[in-house]
């Protein structure tokens, strides 16, 4: 029968599953339940922070791409003007003014400063944040963005945090503002971070809790792949068999097996080379990632594939071999089984690209 149902990909057991996710959701064409796609605004005050912004953006916009469909949308604001200068000297273009702002179907507003911005509030901006707020609309601030939602009695009764330099006139003004001397707060409907840094640390956040560990794990691989523990310059860059928390004998197996893709060592190899017996390793791989380690091994080795599919150009027989797989049939059938797509038709794409 030619008209068979399409058999659903096979899904990732161990922790692989997040480098893999997008690809994976990106086969559903409908879903019984979509996700919500939430909708927020920046409010950009003049000289605001550009890293902080665009820290907390790459988290949105980073969910979106790992995503089967749209999670956030944002839109932009001025207090006033088509175009807002950043701290940075650079103008942006805004989508429109915050007194144009429709707050009735906003889930989150965010109001972005810097170290030069000026904090004085203004009544059209005081009672738009009040009429988020009376929306039940989710407030939050970037650096010193904090100032206006205090000066509007939004952070009364809740905990925030401001960046250092605006911290003692914060203090001194609002005393009702319980202030915390962290990188970010989150304290139920209002949300806050001191500086650059730690707005895509408060986005994350926020994500994990709309979304859930796996969706933020996807967005930190892609934007965290160059972060280290000391973010010295010589530190190699993090990758899953530097987590600290696993045994060394899990770290030295993965290790193993990610300078073994193209001729794959046998379990038996593994645990000789490790020092460790062969149940040992799989109670390790049980407890710690979910699975067991000849899917984990085939997981990586798929995962590999999948990248030099859609960045190299090589024949689909030279990345089956390069990937450890005896044939290109059996390599065409395992990454069918996995992404719901044939090699072939992941290699054509990437070249019309």
């Amino acid at each position: 029968m030619g008209d068979k149902l399409r058999q659903a990909p096979r899904s990732f057991d161990s922790r692989m599953r997040h480098s893999n996710q997008a690809y994976l959701q990106g086969q559903s064409s409908h879903d019984e339940h979509p996700p919500i796609c939430r909708r927020i605004g920046f409010v950009l005050l003049e000289h605001f922070s550009m890293m902080a912004f665009t820290g907390a953006v790459d988290a949105i916009v980073t969910a979106n791409l790992i995503s089967r469909r749209p999670l956030y949308r944002f839109e932009t604001y001025s207090l006033e003007g088509a175009t807002v200068r950043s701290d940075l000297g650079i103008n942006i273009s805004v989508d429109d003014e915050l007194v144009a702002l429709d707050t009735k179907d906003l889930d989150i507003l965010i109001i972005c400063g810097g170290f030069r911005s000026n904090l004085e509030p203004q009544r059209p901006v005081v009672a738009k944040l009040r009429e988020a707020a009376r929306r039940q609309v989710i407030l939050g601030s970037l650096w010193n963005g904090s100032y206006l939602l205090a000066h509007a009695g939004l952070l009364d009764g809740y905990t925030c945090t401001v960046h250092p330099d605006s911290r003692d006139g914060l203090e001194e003004l609002c005393p009702q503002v319980r202030l915390l001397p962290h990188p970010f707060v989150i304290d139920r409907d209002r949300i806050s971070s001191a500086g650059a840094n730690s707005a895509l640390g408060m986005m994350l956040a926020v994500i994990r809790h709309h979304h859930g560990d796996e969706t933020v794990r996807g967005i930190e691989e892609i934007l965290a792949c160059d972060r280290t523990l000391d973010d010295l310059p010589d530190s190699p860059m993090p990758t899953l068999v530097d987590d600290p928390t696993f045994p060394d004998a899990l770290q030295t197996i993965l290790q193993l097996m990610k300078s073994n893709i193209e001729e794959p060592l046998s379990i038996e190899d593994l645990a000789r080379r490790a020092r460790v017996s062969r149940r040992r390793i799989d109670r390790l791989f049980q407890r710690h990632l979910n699975t067991t380690p000849s899917r984990y091994y085939l997981e990586a080795r798929l995962t590999r594939a999948r990248r030099l599919l859609q960045q190299t150009n090589e024949p689909i027989t030279s990345i089956a071999i390069a990937c450890g797989f005896s044939s290109a049939p059996h390599f065409s059938r395992c990454y069918r089984e996995f992404f719901g797509v044939s090699p072939s038709q992941v290699s054509a794409r990437h070249r019309r690209n």
